[in-house]
């Protein structure tokens, strides 16, 4: 069965847990991000992902995939939030169950950052100055590996919502 990688509505954490799918896994690691409000010292009043869908779900079940087996976890799901987000919404879930912590913890880690630095999601935040930024670091790397990316533009327009 295709699982939701992708909610306009808030997400739900239980449904992802699968407490006894896995019994012969002893860990069990999750990230929950939750939007914050500020960014780079600028305090932030909501901000809202958008993405191109069709590929951004098909780039999150190849993570998942990849993290399966990369980490040897039988089990990875992550699911992202779209749309406008207030201060405290969740924003990304992403949980591992596997033999050990280790693994777990490593594989959710890949996981979060994998689907961060290369599913095609955009991230603009709304200031309380009436500005917003497209959030960069999103979806613009090659190589999970390669050197940090470069901090965000800042756009000047009216906020909206």
């Amino acid at each position: 069965m295709v699982h939701t990688v992708l909610s306009h509505e808030p997400l739900a954490i239980e449904p992802l847990l699968e407490l006894d799918a896995h019994p012969e896994c002893g860990g069990l690691a999750m990230f929950v991000g939750t939007v914050r409000d500020h960014h780079e010292g600028r305090p932030v009043l909501h901000l809202a992902y958008t993405a191109h869908e069709p590929l951004a779900a098909k780039v999150i079940r190849e993570v998942e995939e990849d993290t399966r087996r990369r980490f040897n976890v039988p089990y990875v799901r992550v699911v992202h939030r779209l749309g406008d987000l207030a201060i405290g919404d969740v924003a990304i879930v992403c949980v591992v169950r596997a033999a050990h912590r280790a693994e777990a913890f490593e594989a959710c880690r890949h996981a979060v950052d994998a689907v961060k630095h290369t599913a095609p999601i955009w991230k603009e935040e709304f200031y309380v100055d009436g500005t917003s930024a497209f959030v960069e670091g999103c979806c613009i790397r090659d190589d999970l590996d390669g050197p940090e990316p470069k901090p965000h533009r800042h756009h000047s327009h009216a906020s909206h919502g």
